[in-house]
């Protein structure tokens, strides 16, 4: 059949969906569709575009009277056999055409609820779905780190670390990440070797985290842990460095931890539970930071709850964890923060003790945990009444200026060497 014909095929208005790799294949395609469609017809891209890019295809085609929808989907090889979660957004007349096929397909949370609405205008959807992949990237770089910790730490075998990972399953932590890591270290090769030993500890990456970083960074949002998540793949990635700084730099602490009973071991899965349920919180609060970012960057007001429920089955990142926060943003649509809601700051002051313990032994042991840390950073700092961030204001290069504590909204430069002049403004000059 041919991409005429099968246009023809369709029942008005038209539906046809991409699913093609992000970028120029997505626009080629689109120049090839759009002369057989008639106004009121709907293109949809499923693929993983940018969201900036499908805003740009919105507006175009939104000229030529076609409905464009920009449809994030997650939920690999399972979503695709028990249904996906999908995040549409674009031409809001495109809507009620695509709402009952997309809700019939997509997974249902345990509530029966299709994990699957309508996002916003424009890009939001692709939006929705970069900051879904980038707190992917966190979760997953946490759960490589609490393994790092139990195996060279804790000295636990892959039989132990697959069963901690299914205790933790069975609780808070619940979700599709967790539940296939204890799958991973239980898999074995037919001569009964355990196949995690023999993977290359070198990570690849699509780029997706990195659109999330570079999101924050273009917005102001401080995605820290997302960013380090990235980082580590990429360091990761630098086996030949690696290897040189092994041999050149490896000096062998005095290592005060050892795992020298059962108790001990115990204690310390305990504390890295609790290490990776409040950086998990972090995560999914700085990720919510950026979700409520679009506001004020595009006036898209994304219905934070609703993501949250949309997340809750079918793709990667689904946990009970979701439905926690789909509660907070329930009882309180303008919270400003998930760690300032009653829940999760009893989850972060039960965890905390735990969670300074992990990050210290891994620093005092030479066990690295980015991640891990620039949570712990994040919470400190965000907690901090006084960071010394007015001695970076008051830097003396150049003509920068700063505001006082007892005059906000003058912005003053000194001339803190006595070689240059003083000033005063209402306004601020970089």
């Amino acid at each position: 059949m041919s991409l005429e014909e099968f246009v023809q095929s369709l029942k008005r208005p038209r539906k046809a969906m991409l699913l093609v790799k992000a970028g120029q294949a997505v626009d080629d395609f689109i120049s090839k569709l759009v002369p057989l469609l008639e106004k009121g017809d709907i293109i949809i891209d499923g693929g993983n575009s940018e969201y900036m890019d499908t805003d740009r295809r919105c507006s175009e085609l939104a000229k030529q009277g076609i409905l464009y929808v920009g449809t994030g989907v997650s939920g690999g090889e399972e979503g695709a056999r028990h249904g996906p979660s999908l995040m549409p957004g674009g031409n809001p007349e495109a809507w009620p055409h695509i709402k009952p096929i997309f809700q019939a397909i997509a997974a249902k949370a345990k509530s029966g609820e299709p994990c699957c609405d309508w996002t916003g205008p424009a890009g939001s959807g692709h939006y929705v779905k970069m900051v879904h992949n980038g707190i992917e990237y966190a979760d997953m770089q946490l759960i490589a780190e609490a393994y790092h910790l139990l195996r060279y730490l804790g000295y636990f075998q892959n039989d132990g670390i697959a069963q901690v990972f299914k205790e933790w399953n069975e609780g808070p932590l619940e979700s599709y990440l967790i539940e296939i890591t204890s799958h991973i270290f239980n898999y074995r090769n037919p001569d009964g070797s355990y196949l995690i030993d023999q993977i290359l500890d070198a990570a690849g990456q699509k780029g997706t985290g990195k659109w999330t970083a570079i999101c924050g960074l273009d917005h102001g949002v401080p995605v820290t842990l997302i960013a380090e998540a990235v980082f580590s793949r990429q360091l990761s990635s630098m086996r030949t460095l690696r290897s040189e700084a092994c041999r050149v730099l490896n000096t062998t602490p005095d290592k005060p931890f050892c795992c020298s009973s059962p108790e001990i071991a115990k204690k310390l899965t305990d504390d890295i539970w609790k290490a990776l349920y409040a950086s998990k919180i972090v995560s999914y609060a700085q990720g919510f930071m950026l979700l409520q970012q679009a506001y004020q960057a595009f006036g898209w007001k994304l219905d934070l709850g609703a993501i949250a429920l949309m997340w809750r089955g079918g793709c990667i990142i689904r946990s009970k964890f979701l439905g926690n926060i789909k509660e907070a943003y329930d009882k309180n649509p303008n919270l400003s923060n998930l760690l300032l809601d009653p829940f999760f700051k009893k989850v972060i002051d039960q965890c905390e003790d735990g969670w300074r313990r992990v990050v210290s032994h891994g620093a005092l042991n030479a066990i690295p945990t980015p991640v891990f840390s620039s949570a712990l950073s994040f919470y400190d700092g965000i907690k901090c009444p006084h960071l010394p961030s007015n001695l970076i204001q008051v830097r003396f290069e150049s003509s920068h200026q700063f505001e006082k504590t007892d005059n906000p909204g003058t912005f003053i430069h000194v001339d803190w060497t006595g070689h240059g002049g003083s000033a005063a403004s209402t306004t601020y000059q970089v």
